[in-house]
């Protein structure tokens, strides 16, 4: 097993400390609503983020901003930064990616395999400089993915699988859906990644979408719920 490999399972582990479990991005909402209340219903709701928010607007970001970082352009960094956090419809979403970013940053900066290559901590720090403190979690994780070397189509697909991942076992607690169920929705939603990663990949910009009206107002309905969770 290669060591960019490792890391990249050390990058999408669940014990990575940026507070993922903490977050539905509206899940919770489509739950207390009625509209993901079975295993179906579930599946139908994160198929559909997969493929028109993730796929269509975040991994492709992802993958130019790990393109910016390898290729030394960090001010393509802060621009694509800039442009993910405008992209975040609610409070919720927003908040959300800056403190998992902010927690990527410190947890970056501490870790000996990221912080003792040469150079790489100091251009972190000069990101989180020039955003004002305001880095966005793809921003973070794209840094730490350029500097360990993992391949971007590896980084892509090990993005796309922490999200699936963390949005299905906030399904089985929410919902709540058994063990078992949570497994075969992983499974199922798994077959399509590869497809969105290829697909993100060679999206340019000017088509880049995230047009999820459906999401926002889950996540701005959040906002409000009186019984809840999660953060988002």
């Amino acid at each position: 097993m290669s060591l960019p490999l490792v890391r990249l399972l050390q990058l999408v582990s669940p014990a990575l400390p940026v507070g993922a479990y903490t977050y539905s991005q509206g899940l919770e909402w489509a739950v207390e609503s009625g509209l993901a209340r079975t295993e179906a219903q579930v599946g139908e709701w994160l198929a559909d983020v997969l493929a028109a928010s993730l796929a269509c607007y975040e991994l492709p970001l992802l993958h130019q901003q790990i393109d910016a970082w390898r290729s030394g352009n960090d001010a393509r960094v802060v621009e694509l930064n800039t442009l993910f956090i405008a992209s975040r419809e609610t409070a919720e979403l927003r908040a959300e990616t800056l403190q998992m970013g902010y927690s990527l940053v410190r947890l970056l900066v501490d870790l000996p395999a990221f912080r003792d290559l040469p150079g790489w901590a100091a251009r972190l720090q000069a990101l989180v400089a020039t955003a004002g403190g305001e880095t966005a979690f793809p921003a973070i994780w794209s840094a730490a993915a350029a500097a360990w070397q993992i391949d971007p189509p590896d980084a892509l697909s090990g993005y796309a699988w922490a999200w699936l991942e963390n949005a299905v076992m906030a399904a089985v607690k929410a919902v709540p859906l058994g063990q078992a169920a949570g497994q075969r929705l992983l499974a199922g939603l798994a077959e399509q990644v590869p497809a969105h990663v290829t697909h993100a990949m060679m999206l340019p910009q000017p088509c880049w979408s995230n047009f999820q009206p459906g999401l926002a107002l889950a996540s701005a309905r959040h906002e409000t719920q009186y019984s809840r969770l999660f953060r988002s």
